[in-house]
């Protein structure tokens, strides 16, 4: 049974930190082969005896009701996070070892924390390949994985750099992990704080050939960035310093069973605070109002923040494809564009519907509408397995192209080439993105690549028409109107992540203004 409580633990500082060793607890040293291919330690003994204190993220300790028992973050286990690591260094063997290097050094910063103005942070948001390669949330943190000349790819070692514990700066800023608990909860092989980083890499010194993967050309944390680009400098001629993001993208972009139904809640809970804006529209609504409703309910249900900026868009400011200002009066009569999203335990959801704000489409709304949505089904099914992202954009060009000269808005004479400039003049866009951990995920990845069943793409064809463009019918001109869905893509065929957020246009009038 849990043992009580001492008086002095209730202490302003003990209370917010509460450390708890039981009598029983040790760490043990399981055999190397587990995992990351090192030694580890793990709390045993019964979960009754196993006290907690607070870390620096949330654990299934303190947040019982966000995480389960193994996992780092929500919803994902620290044998996934083991196993990326592997996997990197598997890619690594197969794409980037050369026959003369006897070491590899993979480093990976966290992101630092930026300040608006003195004292006043903005939210912190951790870097995605330090994240996706430990799921530690502090900032001021670097991830390394070696190799020494007693192993072989993909074996490894991991070392994860944290910020010290200070009592002192929790009081203000919250508890560290610190690095014991660090290797505890993460589960890498081992832990230091971040002070010892300079030191670490000022103690490789042997002759050894070295392969150094490191984002040099991105760096996400300045002051450690400086001393490793120190380190680069003062290795030999022999030693190649490389990019690492190519690769970590390369397993960011098809995802887990466990990303899936991330990204799947992710989405369901954008849906649902779609749903709650269209309820809340009304003729002379203010865009500012609608960005802080998508804002209250996407939190309201579990996300921590918005993924991104919203485009809250009335009228012909939709023909603004990134109209963030959001401060204006939507008009009776006018259409509302809004493009938004929300981000649930690291993974996004990206999504836009155009609605009329009196609740009913006009005839020449409905008719640009109808081409939009018609469009978007037509590449949402062809999202199989092996297209690619620019062969859905040809797609996409072609029937807009037919549609549009069906409306006058693009003139029939036009074939080949000049349709296709034609239509990037009221779609100038691509017909989407990568999505995942990131809103535009994996941007490394050129989109002409086949796509493998497991990646999520958005779909989101739109048709903006200048308000003053003489050479299309007057009747549609200042119209704007974009659809995106979020796609998986699977052998059996495409999976619209957010169907439940309707699009047809009887759906739509029969909740706005609701």
């Amino acid at each position: 049974e849990s043992q009580p409580l001492p008086l002095q633990m209730f202490s302003t500082i003990g209370l917010c930190r509460q450390i708890f060793r039981a009598p029983g607890l040790k760490h043990v040293r399981p055999a190397p082969p587990l995992g990351d291919g090192g030694w580890r330690r793990f709390f045993t003994g019964p979960i009754s005896q196993q006290k907690w204190r607070y870390l620096g993220q949330p654990t299934p300790e303190s947040h019982p009701h966000l995480m389960k028992s193994g996992e780092v973050t929500p919803g994902i286990k620290a044998e996934e996070f083991m196993r990326r690591r592997s996997d990197l260094m598997r890619e690594i063997a197969r794409h980037g070892a050369k026959a003369d290097a006897d070491r590899h050094l993979v480093i990976i910063p966290g992101n630092s924390k930026l300040y608006m103005t003195t004292d006043v942070p903005y939210p912190f948001r951790q870097n995605t390949n330090f994240l996706y390669m430990s799921g530690f949330l502090e900032p001021d943190s670097v991830l390394v994985l070696e190799t020494d000349d007693a192993s072989t790819l993909p074996q490894h070692k991991s070392i994860l750099f944290v910020p010290k514990r200070d009592p002192g700066r929790e009081l203000w800023d919250g508890a560290r992990t610190g690095a014991e608990d660090a290797v505890t909860f993460t589960r890498v092989d081992e832990a230091r704080n971040i002070e010892e980083f300079p030191e670490f890499l000022s103690g490789i010194k042997d002759e050894k050939r070295l392969n150094i993967w490191y984002d040099h050309n991105a760096p996400t944390y300045t002051e450690q960035h400086e001393d490793i680009m120190s380190f680069v400098q003062t290795r030999g001629p022999r030693d190649v310093c490389r990019t690492i993001s190519p690769l970590v993208q390369e397993q960011r972009l098809v995802k887990s069973a466990s990303e899936i139904e991330l990204l799947r809640e992710s989405a369901r809970i954008g849906c649902e605070a779609f749903v709650e804006c269209w309820k809340q529209t009304k003729p002379g609504v203010d865009e500012s109002l609608l960005y802080a409703r998508f804002d209250y309910e996407s939190r309201a249900r579990g996300a921590e923040c918005l993924a991104y900026i919203p485009v809250v868009a009335g009228g012909d400011r939709a023909n603004t494809l990134h109209y963030i200002s959001n401060n204006n009066v939507v008009k009776d009569g006018e259409l509302l564009l809004m493009d938004a999203g929300c981000e649930y335990h690291g993974y996004t959801c990206d999504i836009t519907r155009t609605w009329p704000v009196n609740g009913r489409f006009t005839r020449a709304q409905q008719e640009i509408y109808e081409v939009v949505l018609k469009v978007q089904e037509t590449c949402i099914n062809a999202c199989y397995p092996g297209c690619s992202l620019d062969q859905l954009l040809v797609l996409m060009n072609q029937s807009l192209g037919i549609k549009l000269q069906q409306l006058m808005v693009v003139p029939r004479s036009l074939h080949g080439v000049e349709l296709a400039k034609a239509v990037n003049r009221y779609c100038p866009h691509h017909v989407g993105h990568y999505m995942g951990m990131d809103i535009h995920d994996t941007v490394d990845i050129p989109r002409n690549r086949p796509l493998s069943s497991g990646t999520v793409i958005t779909v989101e064809p739109g048709v903006y028409i200048p308000r003053d463009d003489p050479s299309v019918p007057e009747k549609y001109c200042g119209i704007g109107v974009r659809i995106e869905d979020n796609v998986l893509l699977t052998d059996a065929g495409p999976v619209v992540l957010t169907e439940a957020l309707p699009k047809q246009i009887s759906d739509i009038e029969n909740i706005v203004g609701s």
